[in-house]
């Protein structure tokens, strides 16, 4: 049998941990106004967020302040070390280091020779093991582990002050002032290390003296750190960070920051979310589905009475999609056999036992009803005054939800995408998360209605255009015009242009409902002249209510012109 551990919290065991799921709810206000998830989720990353537990999760320019900070601590503890050792080196000390740098430069050159040192390597490490950095198992290791502490010192240096690398430098003089053979074993060891500090003996004294090797260690790591912090290629690529590393360098909650945010790029892609194209992530077309579903759940979750998706009427009948109900089977019925229903019946007739023998009167359906069809196109004001009010992001998000819902629940209903600011032009929802406002000034209304009628042409059912705009029509494309024609205020003739084309719409039988944003008094007289032509509806909305009355009254349109089929019970 499956069981389970308890076990007493203790700071390594990590509960909130964000599902690719809650990653894109995070990434989709950014994500609706800019298309682009590599760029979302690199400002997702810098600025934090709060866990699926409820905890801070440190963003990008958080930590790498903290990492600064810890290498600026850490350099001067290693000053400070420094210091103090290279002012008290007893002579024994400097005997000592003096022996083992010249036992290690003939190792080095017999193994150059090509000689097998390695018993008398282990014999060194007998005797200077508490000289050299690491544990190194042979000569080769103990040379590179060198070589990567002469490159830390050489960073501890870079972080000091300069009264601070003089000092030090200083002290070095004087250690090795009047002691010839020891600068000439630095100096040896240098060119063995293939490194470009001999000339800067104090880059070789860490080595003999040892005293904030650790601390070096810690600077490097640190620094390497604050590179990949501030230089990451990608979103994804603080997944190569050390976490145990970085919580011995910063502690336990900055690395379960680390973590996390090395890991949310991951759980986007492991959920089928997001692709790796060309070094940056894109929207895979699962990604775009669970955005619009998204979307459409939000707003869902204000209108309770919509929440389940269904639209009750008073008479049930048959058509084809499932209405949840049953009914006895009747000549002419489809014949949804409600499997459980029939059973049932067939027991209540004849009691229990097997087989179980179905007479027609045991035979129960399942109620259908046929939904009328329709045609929609949502024409969305893409000029530049939509972001400029705030009104864009609303925008885009409401016609995503619309998209997921017709998909989901009405998919034999057709939704097209036209977008309006100085021109027109059809968005395949495909492209919808890339599109963003048009940098021009312009609000094509007449040019949107000419390229929505051309989607609407050719598709059956009821058919409407569910328009979003925050401004009076200043601009149309004449007939056999190169260019649109603007001008603001409104001139007479782009109104007339636009009024021409809502006509045209009424007598194709285009339904046209406007849903104004920041509507001024010149916007709602032209509104005002677009339904008494149109006979559609207006609504005066805000972005927080945008979505709200869009889906209501998508909704509320499918339910009164749903038609019931069949027989009444």
């Amino acid at each position: 049998m499956p069981g389970a551990i308890y076990s007493r919290w203790d700071g390594t065991q990590e509960i909130g941990d964000l599902s690719g799921d809650e990653v894109l709810r995070r990434l989709m206000d950014d994500l609706t106004e800019h298309g682009d998830p590599d760029q979302a989720l690199r400002r997702l990353m810098n600025q934090g967020f709060m866990d699926s537990s409820g905890r801070d999760v440190a963003g990008l320019r958080e930590l790498l302040d903290r990492v600064r900070q810890r290498r600026a601590q850490l350099a001067r503890e290693a000053f400070s070390e420094l210091q103090s050792a290279m002012s008290n080196a007893s002579p024994e000390a400097l005997q000592h280091a003096r022996e083992m740098l010249s036992e290690l430069n003939r190792l080095a050159e017999r193994r150059r020779d090509g000689e097998d040192v390695q018993a008398d390597f282990e014999s060194f490490m007998d005797r200077f093991g508490d000289l050299v950095p690491g544990s190194p198992s042979n000569l080769d290791e103990l040379l590179e582990n060198m070589a990567r502490q002469v490159a830390a010192a050489r960073e501890l240096l870079e972080s000091l002050t300069p009264e601070q690398r003089a000092k030090l430098m200083e002290l070095s003089e004087a250690l090795l002032e009047g002691d010839l053979e020891l600068r000439m074993e630095l100096e040896s060891l240098a060119a063995h290390l293939a490194s470009a500090s001999a000339g800067s003996p104090f880059l070789g004294m860490p080595l003999s003296l040892e005293p904030a090797g650790a601390l070096i260690s810690q600077l490097s790591d640190l620094s390497d750190l604050e590179q990949l912090l501030a230089g990451a290629p990608s979103p994804g690529a603080l997944a190569e960070v050390d976490i145990n590393r970085a919580r011995e360098l910063l502690g336990a909650e900055d690395a379960r920051s680390l973590d996390a945010l090395g890991q949310i790029a991951r759980r986007l892609r492991d959920s089928g979310f997001v692709e790796q194209k060309g070094g940056r992530l894109r929207l895979t077309p699962r990604g775009l589905r669970r955005l619009g579903d998204q979307a459409l759940s939000d707003l869902f979750t204000k209108l309770a009475r919509y929440r389940s998706g269904q639209h009750p009427i008073g008479q049930p009948g048959t058509g084809h999609e499932r209405a949840g109900e049953t009914k006895p089977y009747e000549w002419g019925d489809a014949f949804n056999l409600s499997i459980e229903r029939t059973v049932r019946n067939a027991l209540a007739r004849s009691g229990p036992g097997t087989p179980v023998a179905l007479t027609p009167a045991d035979f129960e359906v399942e109620r259908t009803e046929a939904l009328s069809r329709s045609a929609t196109v949502i024409m969305l004001d893409l000029s530049l005054s939509m972001p400029m009010r705030g009104n864009f992001v609303a925008a885009k998000k409401m016609a995503m939800a619309l998209h997921a819902l017709i998909s989901g629940r009405f998919p034999s209903d057709y939704l097209g995408i036209v977008g309006f600011a100085r021109s027109a032009r059809e968005i395949p929802f495909r492209e919808l998360p890339d599109v963003s406002w048009d940098y021009d000034w312009g609000t094509n209304i007449q040019h949107g209605l000419v390229v929505a009628q051309k989607l609407l042409t050719h598709q059956r059912g009821t058919k409407q255009v569910i328009m979003v705009t925050d401004g009076e029509p200043t601009a149309h494309c004449p007939r056999g015009a190169a260019e649109p024609v603007f001008g603001y205020p409104p001139t007479q003739e782009t109104v007339d242009a636009t009024l021409v084309e809502v006509a045209r719409c009424t007598r194709n039988g285009i339904r046209i409902n406007t849903f104004a944003l920041d509507a001024t008094g010149h916007l709602r007289r032209f509104i005002e002249q677009i339904t008494r032509l149109n006979r559609g509806k207006a609504f005066y909305t805000t972005p927080s209510t945008l979505g709200d009355y869009v889906l209501l009254d998508f909704l509320e349109t499918k339910s009164a012109s749903r038609r019931r089929r069949g027989r009444r019970t």
